[in-house]
């Protein structure tokens, strides 16, 4: 990829007034800043706890009261592929799991999508997290097994051209399994896998069109991740330079650094660190609330932590903290830091503005003109 390109992500959460109006302007955000795709993320439960989503700590609860009333994504990426006709950006889930959905469910899902928005759906899978799978019956014990199994599945039968097909599994198997989906043009989706630690760095070297981290990870580790993963594609007989450097960033903005410095203080802001592993509270110096153990987002269960206990936590977070979990600053700071990011190997971000995340509604809202400006900054990267 000659230049960089950007993707925005929905919140994909039900509001007030109408039920697509968060959709809808995400649309015409996307539109505004130039961005080469709209994501929407798959959970049932959101990561920010419910339990301080209340318009005493934040704006946006008046436009969103339910922080956890998550849409399902593939319906909702179907009603953008009905509305996205003219501006023709791809359309991704970032990302789904392999708990949850039967690997096929998912290959007839992203299939569907590819065939019906002309070739632009893009299947952004991962391991999962312990808030979207536990609660709901689902094992958790093997995520990454799991996890490997699905991709195996989902590729096998991309692959079989509507031929039967069998594999022993423990988790999946098929037995005389027939999937007759067609391709578009002989392309299936893009696979981009959300993987962060080794095993998944290697999985995601044998079977990923493009790698997408999220929380945790820095730019030095980033390119030490993709030496990894083109290492494993060049071991699988693939191009390890056909693997697209992507990465999710959650954005903090704000028209000045005093803005920006209100923002990073905000009560929900400092909460959302309960999502950063207890190895990066560490960096700077405090333990994590959850233990020196807990590994982040991935095993976080929001839906347990109430007001007194989250605001404890939220006094305990540093502000470098919130910094350094998030991409924070003025538009052109925040530019001047994926920068940095692309000269480690990154050549596409998706963005999830979370500029929402203070007290005041309006500047919440103001935000997205700001997040316009970055999204076509980047273009000129």
């Amino acid at each position: 990829m000659k230049r960089f390109r950007t993707g925005l992500l929905d919140a994909g959460l039900h509001p007030r007034f109408t039920p697509d109006m968060l959709l809808r302007s995400s649309q015409m955000l996307a539109a505004a800043g130039g961005a080469d795709s709209l994501w929407v993320p798959d959970h049932l439960i959101s990561l920010q706890p419910q339990s301080v989503w209340t318009p005493k700590y934040v704006g946006a609860a008046h436009l969103v009261p339910r922080i956890h009333a998550c849409y399902d994504p593939w319906l909702a990426l179907g009603y953008l592929a009905a509305k996205n006709g003219l501006a023709r950006k791809r359309l991704g889930i970032g990302v789904t799991d392999t708990g949850r959905r039967n690997p096929a469910v998912t290959a007839q899902a992203a299939a569907t999508l590819h065939l019906l928005t002309g070739g632009r759906a893009i299947l952004g899978i991962g391991p999962g997290e312990r808030l979207n799978n536990e609660p709901f019956g689902v094992d958790w014990r093997t995520p990454v097994g799991r996890f490997e199994e699905a991709m195996a599945t989902i590729r096998l039968l991309w692959d079989s051209d509507g031929k039967p097909v069998s594999r022993e599994s423990p988790y999946f198997p098929l037995h005389n399994a027939v999937f007759d989906v067609p391709p578009h043009r002989g392309t299936r989706p893009e696979v981009w896998i959300a993987a962060h630690g080794p095993r998944m760095l290697r999985i995601a070297g044998q079977y990923a069109d493009a790698w997408l981290p999220g929380l945790s990870i820095q730019p030095e580790d980033y390119s030490a991740g993709l030496d990894q993963i083109r290492t494993a594609a060049s071991d699988a007989g693939r191009d390890p330079m056909a693997i697209l450097p992507a990465v999710t960033f959650t954005i903090l903005t704000g028209p000045t650094r005093d803005a920006v410095d209100e923002l990073c203080e905000s009560v929900v802001a400092r909460t959302l660190t309960i999502n950063a592993s207890a190895k990066m509270w560490a960096r700077h110096g405090v333990e994590h609330p959850l233990g020196p153990t807990f590994s982040g987002a991935q095993d976080l269960l929001p839906q347990k932590l109430d007001e007194p206990t989250l605001l404890s936590y939220a006094e305990k977070a540093p502000s470098a903290l919130v910094r350094d979990l998030n991409m924070v600053g003025t538009p052109s700071e925040i530019v001047e830091q994926i920068a940095e990011w692309r000269d480690h190997g990154v050549r596409y971000a998706v963005l999830l503005n979370v500029s929402y995340f203070q007290h005041s509604l309006s500047k919440g809202m103001a935000a997205n003109a700001l997040l316009v400006q970055i999204m076509r900054r980047l273009r000129r990267l």
